[in-house]
């Protein structure tokens, strides 16, 4: 083990089979925190680094029990159910535990490594048929970094392949070291513009952008590894000729880039904000335009890099 006591992590979902978070067939561990506040998170749930609380109204009876018992005043009566205050909510689960019908509920669970490596190896035959592995993916998974490099060392030793999908936003020493285990680092770039990534994301992108260098040069001298540049398409947001042009420059100064996908954003996740207690700050924006993705591919075809659609 790199260190001593094997370490736990929190997890907040599981999904077998799956098919977009990278090659092959794949298992993908969601790790709990994320250091970015995107405002088009599709997995909100995955912020707070610790099991989050949320609230399924179709199961609420409204017995009032979760307003009476909760010490600090963090659930009401609101006019859609129960309402969270999340600056009072300290997370005592008291809430949960007195709920009769499971409507509130805090999503995220402790695991140990040796889980993580028993839940893998059950599709070993799928991963094997397809070329695929496990994903770990979050939030951000380099936030539980020494529970991230102990199952990326544990899976490694049983020849699985690994993918770490990661906003890039970490300590440097971390995504190095992550990058001695790993085989594909999904890599996100959102804008370059960094006070406009700021804005949108509450973070600046310099460390991003430093940790995306350095990443790459460490992949090249080892001989090992490579990485997939994955770009949400946000109508509004980051669509513009301006923001592509300088992400396809950013691209190309790349030596280990193995794939670029274009993710065209969706509102799937925005039941969670309400449920979460969060507000959805992306409004009624609509997903791309199927000519609008097209003309962003296109683009980076002119610039002689192939992008796929989704992935």
């Amino acid at each position: 083990m790199l260190f001593g006591k094997e370490p736990t992590g929190f997890i907040f979902d599981v999904k077998r089979y799956s098919i977009h978070d990278g090659p092959g067939i794949r298992t993908t561990f969601f790790f709990k925190g994320c250091p970015l506040s995107c405002w088009w998170c599709h997995n909100p749930e995955g912020i707070s680094p610790l099991p989050a609380p949320t609230y399924h109204g179709n199961r609420c009876i409204a017995c009032g029990r979760c307003v009476r018992e909760c010490p600090n005043g963090a659930r009401s009566f609101g006019p859609e159910g129960i309402a969270l205050d999340s600056s009072k909510c300290v997370e005592c689960r008291i809430c949960e535990q007195v709920c009769p019908t499971r409507a509130l509920e805090f999503v995220g669970k402790e695991m140990t490594v040796e889980e993580i490596v028993r839940l893998a190896k059950k599709d070993l035959a799928f991963y094997d048929e397809s070329g695929g592995g496990v994903t770990f993916s979050g939030g951000e998974p380099l936030m539980q970094a020494e529970f991230l490099f102990a199952c990326l060392e544990a899976l490694r030793s049983l020849e699985i392949s690994t993918a770490v999908d990661t906003s890039g936003f970490c300590r440097e020493e971390d995504l190095l070291l992550a990058a001695e285990e790993a085989d594909i680092f999904l890599f996100d770039i959102k804008l370059i513009d960094p006070k406009l990534h700021e804005y949108y994301t509450g973070v600046g992108n310099e460390r991003i952008l430093a940790n995306l260098r350095s990443l790459d040069k460490k992949l090249v001298e080892q001989g090992r590894g490579s990485i997939n540049i994955r770009i949400p398409l946000i109508p509004g947001v980051n669509n513009s000729p301006e923001n592509l042009e300088a992400v396809i420059a950013c691209v190309l100064s790349l030596r280990s880039v193995s794939g670029v996908n274009i993710l065209p954003y969706h509102s799937i996740g925005s039941g969670k904000y309400k449920n979460l207690g969060l507000e959805f700050k992306m409004g009624q924006t609509q997903p791309p335009s199927d000519y609008e993705v097209s003309q962003a591919l296109s683009l980076f075809a002119s610039r002689g890099i192939h992008a796929v659609k989704g992935g």
